[in-house]
């Protein structure tokens, strides 16, 4: 996939256009820029095929993240 010149569009375009232009650069290989007030602030850019993977199975789980910790804590009076 070839990559085609890169376009802007502001902030308040790609929100009303979101899926319409990642269906482009999916199917087109073009890249946007995405401007506030004029400032760059995203570049959306076509996935790298051979770099994407699957993240199912990726994340290794090691603890209960919202069980209490039973670490005392000093308390000033």
């Amino acid at each position: 996939m070839t990559m085609k010149p890169i376009r802007s569009m502001p902030a308040g375009e790609f929100k009303a256009k979101c899926l319409e232009v990642l269906d482009r650069v999916a199917k087109e290989g073009s890249a946007y820029i995405v401007t506030k007030r004029g400032r760059p602030v995203a570049k959306v850019v076509p996935l790298d095929a051979e770099k994407a993977r699957p993240l199912r199975g990726s994340v290794t789980y090691l603890a209960d993240i919202v069980e209490p910790l039973n670490d005392e804590w000093p308390v000033d009076e």
